[in-house]
């Protein structure tokens, strides 16, 4: 098995390779369980935040996302298999009603310094945050696990990863 060193300089190597536009963080499980995945998504946030790379957090890849700047995590109940509505900001959404799949025991504790909330849930959770300036953002939902994906997912997406910072 590969020491840490042979597989951070293996990451580098193919991160300089395939010279990615932007980072995806998918979701799964919890931080912890897996220690060279945590590992894994560090030194890809750490290369986005030097090549001025967007990030999209999914579920765990949002709780990531706030665990690199430091913003612990708490407990949440019945978010697991379910669909609940969502508390949008209306710059960020428009006049949508969000009501989105939920697959998660656990929300972050805050907003990270630097970030806004742009949805909770009616139970006061952190649904979703964005840092404009990193073009950094993170959603608990699986847009993925959709029949349809949301058109507003589509169009938050697009202009995350598409528009220059």
């Amino acid at each position: 098995m590969p020491n840490t060193l042979e597989q951070n300089k293996s990451l580098s190597t193919w991160l300089s390779y395939v010279s990615p536009d932007a980072i995806i963080l998918s979701g799964g499980n919890d931080i912890g369980q897996f220690a060279s995945r945590d590992k894994t998504e560090l030194q890809l946030l750490q290369y986005a935040e030097d090549k001025n790379l967007p990030v999209l957090g999914i579920c765990r890849g949002m709780q990531f996302l706030a665990h690199y700047f430091e913003v612990g995590l708490k407990k949440v109940e019945n978010h697991v298999g379910v669909r609940h509505k969502l508390l949008l900001n209306k710059y960020e959404y428009g006049d949508r009603e969000g009501a989105v799949n939920s697959f998660h025991n656990l929300s972050i504790e805050y907003c990270p310094l630097g970030f806004e909330v742009s949805a909770t849930s009616y139970d006061s959770n952190i649904e979703a945050i964005v840092n404009y300036e990193k073009r950094w953002e993170g959603w608990m939902w699986h847009p993925e696990r959709e029949r349809k994906f949301l058109e507003t997912d589509l169009i938050r997406a697009q202009k995350l990863l598409l528009e220059k910072g």
